[in-house]
């Protein structure tokens, strides 16, 4: 078998391999870096935890845009849910925002 192909398949898998996480990063980035998603992590932040209606009556937005963000954030681990009957609450996960604090200061050292 010819070494230079396998060195050469080897290196584009590791680069997949890198394509896969940089596009995972950039999503939990974009996440973050919305105005709204700001204002409802620190909403959530001040309250400890909130249900979707608290959030969009205190944000005087629409349910379905609330819960689109809610989704967002969810998705990316920035909220963690809690069921209480018929109720959701939303809380900010801590552990979260910090690896994302660190990460980000790692890439602008």
């Amino acid at each position: 078998m010819n070494t230079a192909f396998v060195e050469s398949t080897q290196s584009e898998l590791d680069l997949k391999i890198d394509i896969v996480q940089l596009k995972k990063a950039a999503l939990v980035l974009r996440a973050i870096n919305h105005k709204l998603r700001q204002q409802i992590l620190k909403l959530i932040c001040d309250h400890d935890r909130m249900t979707v209606t608290e959030i969009y009556v205190k944000l005087r937005l629409e349910q379905s845009v609330a819960s689109q963000h809610l989704a967002i954030l969810r998705k990316a681990g920035f909220v963690n849910t809690l069921r209480d009957g018929k109720f959701i609450y939303y809380s900010v996960s801590a552990e979260r925002l910090a690896e994302v604090h660190e990460f980000s200061g790692q890439l602008l050292n």
